[in-house]
């Protein structure tokens, strides 16, 4: 936490700390369980207000169980949970009318069409007066692309479709906070595209936004903030360009002969790789400066060399499959 100096009328007291950022919601010591199966252990999740925050995490790590739990769907065996200042699932009905949600994809009746199938939707938000039902539809479906399909009946519509009726239902009303789970699935380039667009929109107007995706160039266009999951806890969260930033430092280099100048780091001591866009040397223990020596005097050709940004895909693999790594051994350990 930063911490700022208060001035007294003794001169500059012991620095205190700063005021913490506003949350849209938040767990403490969240647990749920099923069974014998630990789906969420001890999750400390905060979620800034206004932020675009993408949860991460590889199959089975807790992340729409979490996000059902943030919403009140699911109570959890231990733990605390706000949304939006209320504390869940207790005071949902306070909180709810708030958030717009999509999550596990959207359930509509079949036989009738998406226009109907939202105005019974629009029909049940209590902040929407019956007279501005037509409205808010018909505005809805337009900002998600279904205007053209919105007599045509639910079944017939494709998965993306289904997708974007989803969210035009979560959009109905402005919200305060909107949380998806996986909103591109299914969406074809021209839609996902469509689905950033809107993200961006809610984010400039000041909504908090919860997104869960698989799709990390999409979690690295969109969000601000990242909660990465595995084995139902928290590995790593807070603003993308930090935790970016946070990853091994290495050297991109550029060169026709990357195949020998890989072989001639490691020969040095120094960590390297080919990747698509050259050769990748690890700066953790070895300044740039000397990579560039090593090369240079093994008659390596250097074109161009730049500071490498850890990409969230890097950040990502890093961190789950560390975890894994350390969960088998722990496991061997036991055995």
């Amino acid at each position: 936490m930063t911490s700022t100096a208060v001035e007294t009328g003794a001169g500059i007291s012991d620095e205190v700390p700063a005021p913490a950022v506003p949350l849209a919601a938040r767990t403490r010591g969240v647990r749920k369980v099923y069974r014998s199966t630990v789906a969420v252990d001890h999750v400390d999740l905060d979620v800034p207000e206004g932020a675009v925050l993408g949860m991460l995490g590889p199959n089975g790590s807790g992340k729409t169980t979490t996000i059902r739990m943030l919403l009140g769907l699911v109570r959890p065996t231990a733990g605390e949970v706000e949304l939006l200042g209320h504390t869940m699932p207790e005071e949902s009905a306070h909180a709810l009318p708030d958030v717009g949600a999509l999550v596990e994809g959207p359930g509509f009746h079949p036989f009738l069409s998406g226009r109907d199938n939202l105005l019974r939707f629009a029909a049940a938000e209590p902040r929407l007066a019956s007279s501005a039902i037509p409205g808010a539809v018909d505005a809805a479906l337009d900002r998600v692309g279904l205007t053209a399909a919105a007599r045509r009946r639910y079944k017939g519509y494709s998965l993306g479709m289904k997708q974007r009726l989803g969210l035009a239902s979560a959009l109905l009303v402005p919200r305060r906070m909107v949380v998806l789970d996986e909103p591109t699935n299914g969406l074809d380039p021209a839609g996902t595209r469509e689905i950033r667009r809107i993200i961006a929109d809610l984010h400039a107007d000041g909504v908090t936004v919860v997104v869960s995706s698989h799709l990390l160039a999409e979690v690295e266009a969109t969000c601000t903030h990242v909660a990465v999951l595995q084995s139902g806890t928290v590995v790593a969260q807070g603003e993308l360009a930090d935790l970016l930033e946070s990853g091994n430092a290495a050297l991109l280099v550029r060169t026709p002969d990357a195949e020998q100048a890989v072989e001639v780091l490691r020969e040095n001591r120094i960590g390297a790789r080919l990747t698509p866009d050259g050769v990748r040397a690890d700066l953790t223990a070895t300044p740039a400066p000397r990579v560039l020596q090593v090369l240079v005097q093994s008659g390596v050709e250097v074109h161009e060399a730049t500071r490498a940004r850890t990409g969230l895909e890097d950040l990502f693999a890093r961190l789950t499959e560390g975890e894994s790594a350390a969960g088998d051994e722990a496991e061997g350990d036991q055995s």
